[in-house]
Formats: structure tokens, sequence, C-alpha cells
């Protein structure tokens, strides 16, 4: 049967739908690129919706998990907005984006060079590209492999610019497992180790996931300023240890280039930690 309400003026229950799903859409993109968060006045005002028409749907959408409320008031992406987002295949983008530069960086340090991303469980970096060494001796580990989070440079350079609710979740659920005598393995100390991080914009480890072996780590951020990934290298301590200065800028400096070339802009400030 023809829908004869077409044309007349009358908005029939598709078109109410088709509204309210583009709105919801809306909603979710703005608040992925406000990582502080945006109270319902602030929202109304961006999508320049009334708040009557909005609240229902920031509601739901809370309800269900894709947007958590903070003591102010505000809206920010939830836990199941962003596990919808870890499900899509974006360290294909991220491999697509690196392998030259990584390629770069392993012929400029001689050392093998990792990008990671954070697993969808939460609980560890898993490794998506490397480059080996020429070395004969050389740090090992394939693509897939995954490693702790506060054992491994890549993993802290990671958690260190998560969302701070994002990462305080994460770590109150780690087991902090000792791999050797230097792994950090209390809660304090790891907290301080992440802010270093955070201070210096890159992280260096020595010995805390392997004997013998040292990393060094610098956060990839895309063009929302969310990290979205880390970009490392490993390789014997007596190698790294005595270049540590000059292999951390190598690393922090490929860094920015992945960033660059993932659409975050430099004067862009990271998502607040």
């Amino acid at each position: 049967m023809p829908n004869t309400e077409r044309g007349s003026g009358i908005r029939t229950s598709g078109d109410v739908g088709h509204r309210a799903a583009n709105r919801v859409v809306d909603i979710l993109e703005l608040l992925a690129a406000s990582p502080d968060g945006l109270a319902l006045r602030d929202v109304s005002a961006e999508l320049e919706a009334p708040k009557s028409s909005l609240l229902p749907l920031l509601r739901a959408l809370t309800a269900r998990g894709y947007l958590a409320q903070g003591r102010a008031g505000e809206y920010r992406l939830g836990r199941s907005a962003v596990d919808l987002g870890a499900a899509v295949p974006t360290a294909n983008a991220l491999m697509e984006a690196a392998r030259p530069a990584v390629v770069d960086l392993m012929r400029r340090t001689g050392e093998t060079v990792f990008l990671g991303t954070l697993s969808s469980d939460h609980t560890s970096i898993v490794f998506v590209d490397k480059v080996d060494s020429d070395h004969i001796i050389r740090y090992a580990g394939g693509v897939g492999d995954r490693r702790p989070l506060h054992a491994t440079a890549i993993g802290k350079a990671i958690l260190a610019f998560l969302p701070a609710r994002e990462r305080d979740g994460i770590l109150k659920s780690l087991s902090l497992s000792r791999h050797t005598d230097r792994t950090v393995t209390s809660l304090p100390a790891l907290r301080a180790s992440l802010e270093d991080v955070r201070k210096t914009g890159v992280c260096v480890t020595i010995e805390e996931l392997v004997p013998g072996a040292s990393g060094i780590a610098a956060p990839i951020f895309e063009r929302h300023g969310r990290v979205a990934g880390g970009c490392a290298i490993g390789g014997p301590t007596d190698r790294v240890r005595p270049r540590l200065r000059a292999l951390a800028a190598e690393v922090k400096a490929t860094a920015a280039i992945l960033s660059a070339r993932l659409g975050h802009r430099a004067d862009r400030k990271a998502a607040r930690p």
C-alpha cells in the first residue's frame, strides 16, 4: 500500500526513526572528539538541537554503557563505545601508515622495532607489526604476540596516555606479576612510572620483562588525540643503555610522524590523561 502521507507535511515513524539514528551518531561523534566530556547544554549548542530531544538519547546511551556521565554531569564516551571501536581493525590502518617509518627507524637505530596496540580485553599489548634488527643477537617477538602492560615500554607508553578513568580501571585489574628483579609490581610505583612517561613523552624499561633486554617506546595518537598504539625498539641492554638519549629521541620522533599520518596535529593536545 503506498504511503499517502509522503509529502503531506506529516512525519512518519520511519522519518522519526532516521532522525533519531542520525542524532545518536552525531552525539557519539561529538563526544569522541571531546575527551573531557560535554554537559547537556554544550551538546545541545554544538548539535543545534533542543535539550528536550537530546536528553532521552543521552540517557539511553548511558544506560547501555556507550556514554558515561561524570560527577559534574558531563557526558563522555563509555566503555561499550570503546569496546565497539576496539573491534574495528584499526591495527591495519596503523600498519599501513607506519611501515616505511618503522623500517627507517630500524635502519637508523639498528634495533628491532615494534608497533603495538592495547588488546581487546585491556590486559596486555599486542604486537601488530615488527621489523627485525640485522644483528644476530636481537630482541625476539612476533606479530600477534602479547606482552604485559606493566612490564613493557610500549605497554606503559599506551597506559600513560589513556583517559584517567579508563587507565584506573585497567590498573586495578592488572596482576602486576613479577618477571625480573626490575619489574614494577606495586600500584603506587607503576602510577609514578606512568606520570614520568606523561612528562617526557617516552618510556624506557631496563630489563623489566626479560633479563638482558631493554626497550624504549613512545605513544602514537589518532586524529582526535586519543592514544592509538605505541612504537618501540627493543634490544640487548648492553647495546641500548649507552645510547638511551639518542634512541629515545629517534623513537619519539618516529611516533610523532606516525601520529601525523593518522591525522593527529602537532598543535592538538593529546586527550587529557
